[in-house]
């Protein structure tokens, strides 16, 4: 532990007083981050988005009056819940920040869910304040919601970007506390949402937070694109990890893939955080914008053997390939010699985890034997009540310590008594010259009880039928694992996310 705190220079007298000052002002909260990152940066650079540039010294004191407001105009404080629902810019920043000194518990809302989903949220959930963009103005006007709202940006109402109309903001004696948890709700888009808090805290979160930086280099970098959504967990982890570190971090609305090269080339980026598929549309789109890109962290979603392949070819070996969930967090990295390994890999498991592969009666199957993947470690979600989480991930563990996913458990069909998993036939059919994109589901069988049926989109200008690849799949898969029907398609469905959306496929 005090390697780790020496390495992001945390034990230096200096480094160490500043942290005590920002605990003993403010508490444990993610303010005593960005207090901690302002004393230490000052005038660095620490957000870019398509409206403003914010110092960290701007930042800091944008946030603390932003807080005032909330504590002040909307009551907000411990024991309250604060709703954010907004897409990438640096209003939601600022409000991430001064939320969480408030004392409030923070929830990070899918920006793109549907008026269905947020009223399901609101049934559960008894917001005191909600932040939204303007054009989701409709979710407030087709729902029971009565209590306080504010606008990230807005040209007269009350909004994050006019702190000056709504503010009577003075110098007056700080705030403190530590009784502020992040949450984030899952499957937003497409299920029920499923909570998963967090409690703030330097020491539980520093293994993840030093394989990261280790295994990443990410200490020899200055500036990071946040492409993914910041109210994934997955965008919040990062945000903060670079706050801590003092860099530059660009952030953009939505992700386009022509605005994402031009944002990469222009700000000379070094890392970027993406989904699988954002990374793929960058490369087709414009892949000499990308050659400043030392680190490409991918998560969220399986990776594609094919895109592992174009990426170094193309750019080197810079990709990197990130397993966790929401509920326990980072847990698995592979780096670009791991993927040199296997392209199918999602890497070796982080210091501090551990990770159970068990089957149906919950004992742990031996190494190459598939099973669903349990975590326990110190970072993940408060509001469990079992100490080990199940992923509801099934996958497997070779004999070099390396993991491999084989999807989803409720993806896990059964033909003629034997298991068969969609994601092993997806693997294989995308290693097919002609297939661009592959997905597999199952589908009921009279004789079998289910079979397999493969939906394809071939690549640009290539011809094959649904016989062709069968006799191409026959010597490559079990008997059991063949496909009973092969269709062509002009696209899949995928989530906002960029996970493949199955309801739709199904």
């Amino acid at each position: 532990m005090l390697y780790v705190l020496h390495t992001i220079r945390l034990l230096s007298p200096a480094a160490l007083f500043r942290l005590a000052s920002a605990i003993n002002q403010y508490g444990v909260n993610l303010m005593t981050l960005l207090n901690f990152a302002a004393r230490t940066y000052g005038q660095k650079i620490a957000i870019v988005d398509e409206r403003e540039m914010l110092t960290y010294n701007q930042l800091f004191a944008q946030s603390e009056e932003l807080s005032i407001v909330f504590r002040d105009r909307y009551q907000l404080g411990s024991g309250k819940k604060a709703g954010l629902i907004c897409k990438n810019h640096a209003s939601l920043v600022k409000a991430i920040y001064a939320v969480s000194l408030s004392g409030a518990d923070l929830y990070l809302l899918n920006a793109e869910m549907s008026e269905t989903q947020f009223n399901n949220i609101l049934e559960r959930h008894d917001f005191d304040l909600l932040v939204l963009d303007e054009d989701r103005s409709e979710l407030l006007e087709q729902s029971s919601y009565k209590k306080s709202a504010i606008w990230s940006y807005h040209d007269t109402l009350p909004a994050i970007n006019n702190l000056s109309s709504i503010s009577s903001y003075k110098k007056r004696k700080r705030y403190r506390n530590s009784t502020s948890k992040l949450v984030l709700l899952t499957g937003g888009t497409t299920g029920k949402a499923k909570e998963a808090a967090h409690q703030p805290s330097l020491f539980n979160y520093l293994n993840p937070f030093y394989d990261f930086l280790l295994r990443l280099k990410i200490l020899n970098y200055d500036t990071a694109y946040i492409a993914t959504p910041i109210y994934h967990g997955y965008g919040a982890a990062v945000l903060l990890l670079f706050c801590a570190l003092g860099k530059k971090v660009v952030i953009h609305r939505g992700f386009d893939a022509e605005n994402a090269c031009r944002l990469i080339r222009e700000h000379q980026v070094e890392v970027v955080t993406v989904v699988p598929l954002m990374l793929h549309k960058m490369l087709k789109t414009n892949a000499s914008d990308l050659k400043s890109l030392a680190c490409i962290a991918s998560g969220g979603a399986q990776l594609n053997p094919k895109l592992v392949k174009e990426t170094r070819d193309q750019l080197g070996d810079v990709l990197y390939n990130l397993y966790g969930t929401s509920e326990a967090g980072l847990n698995i990295i592979a780096t670009p010699q791991d993927l040199a390994y296997s392209a199918n890999t999602i890497g070796r498991k982080i210091k501090g985890v551990l990770l159970q592969i068990v089957d149906n009666n919950k004992e742990e199957v031996e190494f190459d034997r598939i099973g669903q993947l349990c975590i326990k470690n110190r970072w993940s979600m408060r509001n469990e009540t079992a100490t080990w989480i199940e992923t509801g991930d099934l996958g497997y563990r070779d004999k070099h310590g390396y993991y491999f996913l084989c999807g989803r458990s409720d993806s896990m069909i059964v033909s003629a008594g034997e298991n068969v998993y969609p994601l092993e036939v997806e693997q294989v059919l995308l290693s097919h010259p002609h297939i661009e994109d592959a997905a597999v589901i199952g589908i009921p069988d009279e004789h079998f009880g289910e079979r397999l049926k493969a939906i394809v989109h071939l690549a640009p200008h290539a011809d094959t039928t649904e016989e062709a690849l069968i006799q191409w799949l026959r010597p490559r898969l079990a008997r059991f694992q063949l496909p009973k029907e092969i269709i062509f398609v002009d696209h899949l469905p995928y989530t906002l996310l960029g996970k493949m959306d199955r309801k739709l496929l199904k």
